[in-house]
């Protein structure tokens, strides 16, 4: 446990190594032309310093609450799609019978129907990740350095939507999906039209057409939800404004505390001369220090923004997708070679 902590924490440092320079360079320009510029005179208060401060801590609190808000609705809203996919899974096993078939059903048409509902559902999931997984705008945190340096991606970034539908639709389906500007809403347009199919068929009654129905519109609700997260962004005036202000504050702050040291290191002078002639080189840790807890907490609010992004601090869709797809095809009594595995968590990072 300690050597796990130990290594966050080097993952952590390592994350804002860039940064940590740049606090570095700008304390160093400071003391340097403190020292030799002889600029005593220029210095702010510690009053208006510190209702800075306060007032920028309280703006990173509020984004890390929000941020936090998106990212819990989201894993919230993929915890329900698992829960209805279970029970989709478990009601079209149990409902598609051959006690409702018509005459001439057999059992492998009844295998062959709840298949092909099955695999329609999971094309839906695959459909709905890559819709999620789909660059906007003003997601940009996967393009800094340290976020792109592990060269590790999201499933969805290394294939097509196409190749990943084609095992679950027949070629018919697929070209109807693949015309629809919305193809997980396409994907549901089918299988309603499937169960209303099997009711005038007679493969099922009225009653479980209606609960199929209810857990399809289930299924549209939570699709709804996460679109929203996924297409409203958090709001530009609070995070650009935060990151300004945040910033504002590291400029200021070192001409409130170099003066600081300085007279603490004149009052020195007498006792410790040669401590006191370098004591100003003590701000430069305790403005390092303070500058990097600000920026790193700003950093990580603006990081978990779009928990659907696809970095590796984000909601991990395509695992729980891949997770319900093993647990509905174990379902079917599908053989476990034939069902694929989860996919690979790399450098301990799920997507």
């Amino acid at each position: 446990m300690y050597t796990k902590k130990v290594y966050r924490i080097f993952d952590m440092v390592r994350w804002t190594r860039y940064e940590t320079l740049v606090f570095i360079l700008i304390i160093g320009l400071w003391v340097c032309a403190y020292f030799f510029l002889d600029l005593d005179w220029l210095r702010i208060p510690w009053t208006p310093m510190a209702l800075i401060g306060t007032a920028v801590a309280f703006i990173i609190g509020f984004q890390n609450n929000a941020v936090y808000g998106r990212i819990w609705e989201s894993r919230k809203i993929w915890g329900g799609i698992v829960n209805t996919s279970r029970t989709l899974g478990v009601y079209v096993k149990d409902m598609i019978t051959l006690e409702q078939g018509p005459k001439g059903f057999t059992e492998k048409d009844i295998t062959d129907i709840v298949r092909k509902v099955t695999y329609r559902h999971l094309a839906w999931l695959t459909a709905l990740r890559h819709s999620m997984r789909q660059q906007k705008s003003w997601e940009t945190t996967f393009r800094h350095k340290t976020n792109s340096e592990w060269g590790i991606l999201p499933p969805e970034r290394k294939s097509s939507l196409e190749a990943d539908l084609r095992p679950y639709l027949s070629d018919e389906d697929l070209k109807y999906v693949l015309s629809k500007g919305n193809p997980q809403t396409a994907v549901l347009y089918l299988q309603s039209h499937h169960f209303r199919k099997l009711k005038e068929q007679g493969v099922i009654w009225e009653f479980s057409f209606l609960e199929l129905e209810g857990l399809v519109q289930e299924l549209f609700t939570l699709q709804g939800q996460s679109e929203r997260i996924k297409n409203f962004p958090y709001p530009r005036q609070y995070a650009s404004l935060n990151h300004y202000f945040m910033w504002l504050l590291l400029m200021l702050l070192p001409m409130a505390l170099i003066p600081q040291f300085m007279d603490i290191g004149k009052e020195l002078s007498e006792s410790y001369p040669l401590i006191s002639s370098v004591f100003i080189c003590f701000s430069i840790p305790i403005y390092v220090a303070v500058a990097w807890m600000f920026h790193t907490m700003e950093r990580i609010g603006r990081t978990g923004e779009n928990p659907f992004e696809g970095t590796s601090n984000d909601v991990p869709i395509s695992t729980i997708a891949r997770g319900i797809e093993i647990d509905l095809r174990q379902n079917l009594g599908e053989d476990a070679d034939n069902i694929p595995q989860q996919f690979p968590a790399d450098f301990g990072v799920q997507f």
